[in-house]
């Protein structure tokens, strides 16, 4: 398969700024990761050049990851905004609208480098000084003796993400169950509290079933064999059971043993050998009393057969992504041979197994014994692109509650922290005589720049401030236009777009909002409290 265009390599240049195909591409990433920003943003659709899958998102992981560039100026951005959601798992959008927004702006005031680096990172030092003291007030505590502000910020995260195509009373269970996810992890009786081991969430996605029939489960639930006897569980005793785990393959082929020399004897065969001996291992486990025989990997068809016909569960192919969560929910020591026995301290437990059946799907659920740290999150939705959406932004969800237990504040959202922020500069800049010595270190070439690179920090969250007031409003006057338009009111509104913020000024929309309101009250009778419904003028 050929290339479209031929692929070249990443080169360091001088000033990079300068380069106007730089600074279109810097302009372009600014635009497509600031339209997804809000609970309204646009969804971009991801694929290559020829194809493929498709990808239909507004998460900045995704979009991030799926980016590609010779440019060392744009790899560099984008390598430092993944490492900000990979650390943090929230607020990607926002970390690269306000840098891409500050990088253009220091190229557009025509002033040193070096000052504008200055300013800007000690006015983001200033900034990280405030909303970590006691005295922010865009600050909230989290309070751990109740589920509201865990259940609000865990909504607040799932609601920001359109493309996961949930309804208000789909949102509102969803972030019940991560909820109840999260809490599982915590352990109850740790005995040392500094050091305190949270455990493990795994999500199971289901493509088809309503998202109504998402579930947490205590435990982990692991697919079932389609010739897998249902009868062998109900004939099982009363827990708890012996497990063991192979990390390991059972296959018994020589392939699996690697790039060796073997010397084998005339006339013997090493198939039946390594079958002789993973059925002495059957035996071994057998007489040790174990019920459920795990294994990353694959199981040789006869070693199955001997372990179910003597009563043992056995679940095979197992994956990577499963073999932690069972060696921490049930104590065991995964064996990487089996040519060694089984040692006593290798083998952990469960207290039951059950089978749980999610639509056409039917489940193993592994019940722990003692306290359950390790829990599964069925998420259920309609179509592929849904899923895959909803179940990464309930990954980075959870990530986000484990990050309150660390600092248990949330910042205000809808733009306020933005705004308290920007006129709690602003204050301290005019009203008590901060001067720009105790912003930067470094004097700037003349008094015009301090004020210049001070307007577009301030520019910059003041667009993010208004950034997801505006998607909405700008939906609903669409919405109210076009009902206007079917009861014959005339609209015609002309927007001025801010040069700084690049969003309509505050009093551009108040008369828009005003006129249209009052128009449609005319025209309509009864449409005043509907209006009141749809917009707060207090949000405005």
């Amino acid at each position: 398969m050929s290339r479209l265009c031929k692929k070249t390599q990443s080169v360091c240049k001088d000033e990079p700024l300068s380069d106007g195909d730089i600074s279109r591409k810097l302009t372009l990433l600014r635009q497509i990761v600031r339209s997804c920003y809000g609970p309204h943003g646009r969804l971009k659709q991801v694929h290559n050049n020829v194809g493929g899958h498709v990808q239909t998102t507004s998460t900045s992981a995704v979009l991030l990851r799926t980016m590609q560039t010779s440019e060392p100026l744009l790899k560099l951005l984008i390598v430092s905004l993944q490492n900000h959601v990979h650390r943090f798992s929230d607020c990607g959008l926002f970390a690269a609208i306000l840098c891409l927004g500050l990088v253009e702006n220091s190229k557009r005031l025509n002033i040193r480098t070096s000052v504008a680096i200055s300013v800007n990172r000690h006015l983001q030092g200033f900034c990280n000084t405030y909303l970590m003291g006691r005295d922010c007030n865009c600050k909230v505590k989290i309070d751990y003796s109740s589920c509201q502000d865990l259940l609000a910020l865990a909504r607040s995260t799932i609601r920001s993400k359109p493309a996961c195509g949930l309804s208000s009373s789909e949102t509102d269970h969803i972030s019940t169950l991560v909820m109840k996810a999260f809490l599982q992890t915590i352990p109850t009786n740790s005995s040392d509290n500094d050091n305190v081991h949270l455990g493990r969430t795994v999500v199971v996605a289901l493509e088809g079933e309503a998202v109504e029939n998402s579930a947490v489960c205590s435990g982990l639930l692991v697919d079932m064999p389609e010739i897998f006897p249902s009868e062998a569980i109900e004939r099982l005793k009363s827990g708890p059971y012996r497990v063991v785990v192979f990390s390991a393959s059972l296959s018994g082929d020589l392939s699996e043993i690697g790039k060796r020399t073997l010397e084998i004897h005339h006339g013997a065969d090493p198939e039946a050998g390594l079958l002789d001996k993973l059925l002495q291992l059957g035996e071994q486990v057998i007489k040790d009393g174990v019920t459920l025989f795990m294994c990353q990997r694959v199981i040789h068809p006869v070693l199955q057969q001997f372990l179910r016909e003597h009563g043992v569960v056995v679940v095979e192919r197992l994956g990577i992504a499963f073999l932690d969560p069972v060696i921490t929910m049930t104590g065991a020591q995964a064996m990487a041979t089996f040519h060694s026995p089984v040692p006593a301290e290798a083998y952990g437990q469960v207290k039951a197994l059950q089978i749980q059946c999610f639509g056409s799907r039917k489940m193993l659920h592994l019940i722990p014994s003692g306290n359950p740290v390790v829990c599964t999150m069925v998420l259920c939705h309609r179509n592929e692109t849904m899923l895959d959406e909803l179940k990464l932004t309930c990954e980075k969800a959870a990530h986000v509650l484990r990050l309150t237990l660390k600092e248990p504040y949330a910042l205000l959202g809808g733009g306020c922290t933005e705004a308290h922020l920007a006129a709690y500069i602003r204050h301290m800049w005019t009203h008590l005589n901060t001067r720009y010595p105790d912003f930067c270190p470094e004097p700037p070439t003349n008094s015009a720049s301090q004020g210049c690179v001070l307007d577009s920090f301030l520019a910059k969250l003041n667009a993010l401030n208004v950034a997801i007031e505006m998607s909405s409003l700008l939906l609903e006057v669409k919405a109210l236009e076009d009902d206007a338009m079917v009861n014959g009111v005339e609209f015609l509104a002309l927007i001025e777009l801010d040069q700084d913020t690049g969003f309509p000024g505050v009093g551009c929309l108040q008369q828009v909002i005003t006129n249209l309101y009052q128009s449609c009250f005319n025209a309509v009778s009864g449409w005043k409290q509907d209006w009141r419904h749809r917009v707060d003028f207090q949000k405005v």
